[in-house]
Formats: C-alpha cells, structure tokens, sequence
C-alpha cells in the first residue's frame, strides 16, 4: 500500500483498504486524458485507492492508468491498488448486475474490482447513464433481489468485496434482514458540515465501513456546495495550524475513523492532500469547534423523487435523516 496511508480490514472478506483514495469523477462526466494522467501521478506519490463508477465514464482512463504505473513499475502487481467501481441506478435490476459489473471489467482491463458498490437505493429504466434521471423513469428498487446479484458478483470473483452508497440508516437494516454477504461499506457524503453521527454509530455497530465522499463539499461539481472551504470556523482552526482549509476538513474526517475519496487533478493539491497523515492532529477545543458547526448536506438528490414513484419526498428517499 501507500507507504503513508493506513489501511482498514474489511468484513467479512477481510479485505484491506486503504483508508485515503482519489475519486476520477470530472462534470460534464467522460472518459478525459486528464483523469489517465492525475491517477498516474497519483500512484507515483503512492495513493493506492481509486474509487470510479460506470455512471462517472472514468473507469476506462483508470484502467488505462493502471496498465500504464505496471509498465512503469510504479507498482509490481495489480494486487497493490484498490480499486472500487458503482452500479448505476439503470443497473440496478437482479438480471442487469452480474452483466453491468462485467461491462466495468471490461472498461477497467481488470479481472477483479476491490470493491463493487450500489450506487443508490434507486432504479431506473434501463440503459440510462445519467445523473439527471427524469421521474417517468424512475422504477421501484428491489433491494432484496438487487443485493442478492451483487452477492452472485462475489461469488464468481468479479468482486472482492461488496458494498452500498447513499443508505440511511433505515434502509442499511432493511438491507441487513435478508443479505447473506452483509455490506461491506457505506460510501456516503461525510464532511464537517454533514457529518453522519447518527450512521456512522449504526455502522460502527453492524461492522460496516464507513467512506467519506465530498469530503471537502465537492464545489462545481453538480451534487456540491461551497460551503465548506467557505467555513469561517474551518478558516481559523487552518490558519491556527498553519495548514489548508481542505487539509484540516481531511484531517478531521481521517479522524473519525472512516476512509475519504478526494478528486484533484491538481498535482501540488494531490501531494498536499496526503500531509494530513504527518505528524500533527485537532486538538479537543478543535474538534468541539467543529461539532458546533451547522449541519447541511450538500446533495439531498432530489431528481430521486417523484409523485409517481417510489420515494415521493426527500424524506421518504432519506428516512427523515435529513
């Protein structure tokens, strides 16, 4: 692994992850030179975790980057790097999985992903890769069967592990009622100004992973907000530390014992982003500091919710958690 990055044990594979990763989401999404690039630069200053998706079109540049940092000898074998890819929403029926992950392999050159997550506890019509799902397309998710493909993944090795994105807490227990392979993580969106305690306790207890997207609000992105950088109480305990807003917003989601994605293409950002495994850490008065900030989730996903489907409000689809 990265020599600076620690790992978790995932249960129940025993799988280890890394517990820093980039993620490879440019908007408008497609497959850029760019993200080939930055994730060859990236393995070069010794990340070891690349989180993509089928929706994101970057599965392909990564796989490419993979092959390239192997040419390269930047790492010797594929088993150092833990890749994670998502099951789109359009997927997410029982009979469309095993064939959606297989179309990834084949995007990525790999044999296997690390991790395969559901992207959403929602379905969608077939054959629609897009965030902005209309509400006539918007069909009822069959967790129970959907789950159950997922662990049909497992089973033919396509995937390490297995896991969920975007659950409440409610549907994590609902999912946990009929699942043989429970989930493995819940990749979620997790900064200091949405900070999940309520789920993180939940799978703390059930021996789920928690993974922190948006870390640092994921401004200019669709599902983002500036809130984050703009935090005046992240602002002063930053420049009392003499580090970044992004570094102290990264440090303290490290410090609650979760994983973090970040996206930069930016080399100086991507080097200044593993400084937060140094040797310095928030003090108690900086974490109270944080505790009392507002709490706001960037993204509520509303295009999720339809009068004529299955979650009619931002409720239903959050079980009131937000």
């Amino acid at each position: 692994m990265g020599a600076r990055i620690p790992v978790a044990t995932l249960e129940p594979s025993g799988r280890r992850m890394p517990l820093f990763g980039m993620g490879t989401a440019v908007y408008p999404f497609a497959a850029a030179e760019a993200a080939r690039t930055a994730v060859v630069h990236a393995i070069r200053l010794g990340y070891r975790h690349f989180d993509t998706a089928a929706l994101y079109q970057s599965e392909q540049p990564l796989g490419e980057a993979i092959a390239e940092a192997l040419s390269q000898g930047l790492v010797t074998s594929r088993d150092e790097l833990f890749v994670t890819t998502k099951l789109w929403c359009s997927d997410a029926h029982r009979d469309l999985v095993v064939p959606a992950l297989k179309n990834s392999l084949r995007n990525l050159g790999l044999d296997y992903v690390d991790l395969y997550l559901v992207h959403w506890p929602v379905s969608v019509k077939p054959g629609n890769y897009e965030l902005d799902v209309k509400g006539e397309d918007l069909m009822t998710f069959d967790m129970a069967s959907v789950w159950e493909a997922m662990e049909q993944c497992h089973h033919l090795g396509l995937a390490k592990a297995i896991g969920v994105c975007n659950f409440s807490c409610k549907k994590l227990e609902s999912l946990l009622e009929t699942a043989k392979i429970p989930p493995a993580v819940n990749q979620v969106e997790m900064s200091p100004l949405w900070q999940q305690q309520k789920l993180r306790k939940l799978c703390a207890a059930r021996g789920i992973h928690v993974t922190a997207y948006s870390p640092l609000g994921a401004s200019g992105m669709p599902w983002g907000s500036d809130q984050v950088m703009g935090s005046n109480v992240l602002r002063k305990i930053a420049e009392a530390k003499g580090k970044t807003v992004a570094q102290v917003c990264l440090r303290w989601v490290h410090e609650q014992k979760v994983s973090l994605l970040v996206k930069s293409f930016n080399m100086k950002r991507m080097e200044e982003n593993l400084d937060i495994f140094d040797h310095w850490e928030l003090n108690a008065e900086e974490h109270h500091m944080i505790s009392q900030i507002p709490q706001s989730k960037s993204f509520p996903a509303p295009q999720f919710c339809s009068c004529d489907g299955q979650y009619k409000s931002l409720a239903e689809l959050w079980d009131g958690e937000i």
